[in-house]
């Protein structure tokens, strides 16, 4: 499997909430995340970060969704960039307050980067997470 083949099949392994089970045969041992936005600033490793997007999203967000916007692979850094709307109402049980009932339409960029051996090594993921937030009624 291609670079781009396997970042395409981790991405919408973790977007379609498959968690660390899901993802693990696409990623490296030890593979780093990281985020600069709450609540992400405390998963420093891909298979938490997989295991926190299956466990919201069955939670307080449960039935959210994604739509991939824009993908490009660069060869020269072995970097996959991925574009997505992150999509969820919260309905379910869990998160900082009773369920809201409130939407957000939440825009994304996973930067996801790829070893030699074609897995992932990396995963960045650049969110506005306190719009993403204040959309759902979860902050003022």
């Amino acid at each position: 499997m291609s670079a781009i083949d396997n970042a395409t099949r981790f991405f919408h392994a973790c977007e379609s909430l498959e968690g660390w089970q899901g993802c693990e045969q696409f990623v490296a041992p030890g593979a780093s995340f990281t985020a600069q936005c709450e609540p992400l600033t405390e998963i420093s490793t891909v298979a938490e970060y997989c295991e926190w997007m299956a466990a919201i999203g069955k939670g307080p967000l449960i039935g959210c969704s994604y739509e991939l916007i824009a993908s490009a692979y660069d060869e020269s850094t072995r970097t996959a960039l991925f574009s997505g709307i992150f999509i969820a109402k919260h309905s379910g049980e869990g998160g900082p307050v009773e369920p809201t009932g409130k939407q957000t339409r939440s825009d994304y960029v996973y930067a996801i980067t790829i070893g030699e051996d074609d897995l992932v090594t990396k995963l960045v993921k650049v969110w506005n997470a306190p719009w993403a937030m204040r959309e759902l009624g979860w902050s003022n």
